[in-house]
Parts: structure tokens; C-alpha cells; sequence
């Protein structure tokens, strides 16, 4: 029999305090006063509860890329963050193009048991552009996939993402375009500007983005499908999807922590850590990816969780990887960025950070409200404390963080999933709701 919770004043999105009680992996009862005779008390007053969070972007790596990553790794990383779900990009080894793959990657997330690990699958065969993968093949498998992206390469032949578009619309699927126009970003290694200028790196252009969104909203409209635009980073990126949007277009955009805080002044050092795709953009840019997300125009937010090992950062700027880790401190970085600046409240971060990346995953069962008869995945956040943010923060096997020695606001203290304990008082568990 699964262990019962009693979580006492914990504060709702709106504000209120409350006591939830958790058998069976679902919330049976919310309101205050409450009791549950032999249930396990977490004394939550004071701290946030949000629905598990739901990632629709992380690297996790296996298989074939394990000394950066593992799916248990990324998992645990996952749960330390607040999250209880989280979509598994396709850029493995094999490639997660076929239904094989996808249901691999779903059966090791089961057994780490930490989180729900929903795999990505591949819009072409080997992400290599040139044909459409076994998209009708994935989504019939036991993964069930609905969101299908080459994310770190563009498709970038208007045809094949016409095609794609098509294809996934008669399951209610999603391509989840990376927009970067590979011919416009050859050699590429910040944003361009008058910084790339000053320090000598090649520019990356905010047309290279901007361009292959304008088109992709124009085919998803023309074909009546979904699309989902990735990592977005630039003012002009914001104007075209809230342009789209006004337009009709079903299209949702995704915003990283990162670009929500972090400006490409901190190129100016060549720590690699900072060296990302898209690259870090200008003051405007961030003000106006943090204004779109306030506004709707962007849906949610996103990692981009990408791990490496050290030796593909600790190396020279133009030889090192593009990515950051970003599980365990999204939550942090959007309070500091849009909830602490008063442009969002927690209500909006349960909607950004879980319901909508839900929605649009096409993911029963994931970022519903915290209610009776709802599954028992939520995250109870301290939103006090401010502390430095170190290694001892994360739990994947990479340290690429831009954010260590940094300052950022509030704490993880407790994440359950699906009714078990993965986190316990901020200290991620040795498994899943098994404490000491």
C-alpha cells in the first residue's frame, strides 16, 4: 500500500493556504483543518504549491551519450528542480526516430521512477533533414509521441516541414521547429553585434531565427496544422508569433530560463559556460522575450537542459558545445526574472511551467490543478531564502550551469510524483519515496 500524505498550510497559486491529503498517488482531500489518521505530516507553511512541473525540453542523453547524461541522471536533476515531467529530446545515439527508440527511453524512465519521461521523437530520419522518420510508427507505440522536433538542427527544407506538418496533424501532433537558418549561422559563435565585434567572434544573426519562424508560421497555417517553436530568443521572434497568433495561426512558442535572465555581456569573458544555441542576445531581446511570456505570446518555458561533459566546456570558445544545464535552477531563475520583477504570479508560473507545456505535449494526466481526485505530482517551493547556486545544487552528471556562484531566490523543498516522494526537504532521494 502506497504511503499517505498530510501536507499542512501550504500556499496556493491564489494565495491561500491550505492542507492537502495524498493516498494512492492522488489528492483525496484539500481544505484546511484537515486530518488523515496515520499519515506522514509535511509542515508546508510558508512554502508554494505548484503542480509537478512539466518540461517540454530536456537532453537527457541515453542512449549513447551516458557520459553526460543518463536518463536516471536527468530524472533525479528533474525531481531536485520540481518537476514531474519531462519531454526527452530526440538527439541520441541512435537517434530517437523510430518506435523502437522512443519506447526504449520510456521504459528507462519507468524504472528510474523519479519523473515521467515522455520521449521526443525525430521529424527526419537521423535528424539529418533529407526524409520524414517513422512519425505515424511513434505515435501509435507504447510512448505515444505527439511532439516530434530535430531540435539542434532546423528543418530546414520547406517541403519536408510541409510534409511533416501534414503527417503529424492527423494524430494531433506538433513539429517543434528549432529555428535557425543553417546557412545564415555558418560559423556562428554569439550573437551578432557590437559585442561579437568587439571580442572578434562571428555573429549570430537574430534574422537566422526570425526567418525560419516567419516561414513556418506560413506553412502551419497554410496546412492547418500545429507548430511549436523552440528555444525562442529575439524581439523580432515575439513580434512574428504574436503577429501569427492574432493571425489564427496554432502556433506556441517556448522561452529558456536563460534568455530570460542572461545577456550576451557575459561573452565578453570566453567562459564557455555561457556559450549556448541560440546564443545569448542583447537587453532588448531578454526585456522582450520577458514581456511575451507575460502577455501569452509566448506559452511557456522551457529548459533546454543540455549536459556535457567537462571537457567539451573547459576548452577554447569556438571549440567548446553549445548548452547548459538548467533543471534544478529553472524554477529559480523564473522567479528571479518575471515573478520577483512583478511580471508574473504564481499562478502564471503553475500555467508556463506545467499546464500549458501539458497542453501542448498533448499529455493527459500531467500539470492538472491541484485538486481532489487529481494525481498526486506537485512541488512544494520556498520562495524566501536567496542563496548561492554551486554544484552541491545539481544532481545530472554535467556542471555546465551558467548560473553557478550566482545569487538566485528560493528553494525546492519537497516534489512528489504521482503520490511518491522524490524529494524530501530540498535532499533528492536515494529512490523514489524511499527515505532514510
Amino acid at each position: 500500500m502506497s504511503e499517505s500524505f498530510l501536507i499542512r498550510g501550504a500556499r496556493l497559486q491564489t494565495g491561500d493556504a491550505t492542507d492537502m491529503i495524498i493516498d494512492g498517488g492522488v489528492i483525496t482531500e484539500v481544505g484546511t483543518g484537515l486530518s488523515a489518521a496515520g499519515a506522514t505530516v509535511v509542515d508546508a507553511a510558508g512554502l508554494i504549491a505548484l503542480p509537478g512541473l512539466v518540461d517540454l525540453h530536456t537532453h537527457l542523453r541515453e542512449p549513447g551519450f551516458e557520459a553526460s547524461e543518463t536518463i536516471l541522471t536527468g530524472s533525479r536533476a528533474a525531481a531536485a528542480g520540481g518537476f514531474t515531467t519531462v519531454f526527452a529530446m530526440p538527439n541520441t545515439s541512435p537517434v530517437a526516430d523510430t518506435a523502437g527508440v522512443v519506447e526504449q527511453e520510456l521504459a528507462l524512465g519507468e524504472a528510474a521512477g523519479y519523473v515521467h519521461v515522455q520521449p521526443i521523437g525525430a521529424v527526419t530520419v537521423g535528424q539529418r533533414g533529407e526524409r520524414l522518420a517513422e512519425l505515424g510508427a511513434m505515435a501509435s507505440s507504447r510512448a505515444r509521441v505527439r511532439v516530434f522536433s530535430d531540435d539542434g538542427f532546423c528543418v530546414f527544407d520547406p517541403l519536408i516541414m510541409r510534409r511533416a506538418l501534414e503527417y503529424v496533424k492527423s494524430f494531433d501532433g506538433v513539429v517543434a521547429q528549432h529555428a535557425q537558418d543553417p546557412r545564415l549561422t555558418e560559423g556562428a559563435q554569439m550573437n551578432e553585434g557590437t559585442v561579437s565585434a568587439e571580442l572578434g567572434l562571428a555573429g549570430w544573426p537574430a534574422v537566422a531565427e526570425e526567418s525560419i519562424i516567419a516561414r513556418d508560421v506560413l506553412l502551419a497555417e497554410h496546412v492547418g496544422s500545429r507548430l511549436h517553436v523552440c528555444h525562442l530568443s529575439t524581439a523580432g521572434s515575439v513580434d512574428i508569433i504574436r503577429w501569427a497568433k492574432k493571425r489564427g495561426v496554432d502556433v506556441t512558442a517556448e522561452v529558456t530560463p536563460h534568455h530570460l535572465l542572461l545577456t550576451e555581456e557575459l561573452a565578453r569573458g570566453y567562459d564557455a559556460r555561457y556559450k549556448v544555441n541560440p546564443p545569448l542576445r542583447r537587453d532588448e531581446d531578454v526585456l522582450a522575450v520577458r514581456a511575451g511570456l507575460a502577455d501569452g505570446t509566448i506559452d511557456i518555458v522551457a529548459t533546454d537542459h543540455a549536459p556535457h561533459p567537462a571537457e567539451a566546456k573547459s576548452c577554447e570558445w569556438a571549440a567548446a558545445a553549445n548548452g547548459m544545464v538548467g533543471l534544478e535552477s529553472a524554477l529559480r531563475v523564473v522567479q528571479q526574472s518575471v515573478v520577483d520583477t512583478g511580471l508574473l504570479d504564481w499562478d502564471d508560473v503553475a500555467r508556463v511551467m506545467s499546464a500549458a507545456p501539458a497542453r501542448i505535449g498533448r499529455l493527459s494526466g500531467a500539470g492538472t490543478p491541484l485538486a481532489v481526485g487529481q494525481p498526486a505530482s506537485l512541488t512544494l517551493y520556498d520562495p524566501r531564502p536567496v542563496r548561492r547556486f554551486t554544484t552541491d545544487d545539481l544532481r545530472g552528471r554535467s556542471v555546465n550551469s551558467p548560473y553557478l556562484d550566482r545569487d538566485l531566490p528560493g528553494e525546492v523543498r519537497w516534489t512528489f510524483f504521482a503520490g511518491a516522494v522524490t524529494v524530501a526537504e530540498g535532499a533528492v532521494l536515494d529512490a523514489p519515496g524511499v527515505r532514510a
